[in-house]
């Protein structure tokens, strides 16, 4: 998927496997905006909860954000406020889901907004990733909403234990909880060519290092990106990888 706007364009892709799982719970688009050039906005919905649960509360989260990004006039409205309402309403709609489903159903929630400036504004909770790279650079991350990124925050353990803690999966945060989820939120004031953002699911960045990531993207497109992270990490997962899905959105210069 390409977009084209005064002075640069955004080139996107996705990806998504069901890994080893027996069922896919993962979900993954970006949207263009309906009426204005450059205005792109990536989720990835990582559902949990029974065969069923966690894959309707991913299907919540995308059903959302087509509403809202339809009904979305960025001349007049936040961006911030926009990824806000998609988080509150998805959690509200999964609450809702929860009293058909088989087991009670959550799902993580990242998301990223590219607007016609060039700005870009994220918003995330769970242990779904949202990545910002300058060529092969890693510029900032998101940090998880998970009982062992708190751990690394107090300096109990490392990044590298916190890999194979046996408590890896155990999320603070995310859609459909009792508790309303409190999403971190972040603003890029400015993208330059060559920038590339990335939306992904534990699936996916847990077989990668940062640097890794970055070389891949810096140096493939967008499809092509997104196809080789895919089959590397179901090579590396060993026949034991979880639900895998990534979208990826390039800055580049007008031909």
């Amino acid at each position: 998927m390409t977009r084209k706007t005064p002075g640069f364009r955004l080139n996107a892709a996705t990806g998504t496997h069901r890994g080893d799982r027996q069922y896919q719970q993962d979900q993954v688009e970006v949207l263009s905006h309906p009426r204005v050039a450059g205005c792109m906005l990536a989720v990835v919905a990582d559902g949990m909860g029974g065969k069923s649960g966690g894959r309707k509360a991913a299907d919540q989260v995308i059903l959302t954000a087509h509403q809202l990004f339809e009904r979305f006039v960025p001349s007049e409205e936040s961006p911030v406020d926009l990824l806000a309402q998609l988080a509150a309403e998805a959690h509200l709609m999964i609450k809702l889901t929860a009293l058909s489903a088989e087991e009670e159903p959550h799902s993580t929630l990242a998301a990223f907004l590219v607007t016609g400036d060039r700005s870009c504004y994220w918003l995330h909770t769970g242990d779904s990733r949202l990545y910002h790279f300058r060529g092969a650079e890693l510029l900032k991350r998101s940090r998880d909403h998970s009982y062992v990124q708190r751990l690394i925050d107090e300096g109990q353990i490392t990044e590298a234990e916190a890999e194979v803690h046996p408590q890896s999966n155990l999320l603070t945060g995310c859609l459909g909880t009792e508790q309303d989820p409190v999403p971190s939120a972040e603003v890029i004031e400015r993208l330059e060519v060559g920038d590339t953002l990335m939306a992904c699911s534990d699936g996916l960045w847990h077989y990668f290092t940062p640097r890794e990531l970055g070389t891949v993207l810096h140096n493939l497109s967008p499809r092509e990106a997104a196809e080789l992270l895919v089959s590397k990490a179901r090579e590396r997962a060993r026949g034991s990888g979880d639900n895998l899905s990534l979208a990826i959105v390039r800055v580049e210069e007008l031909n």
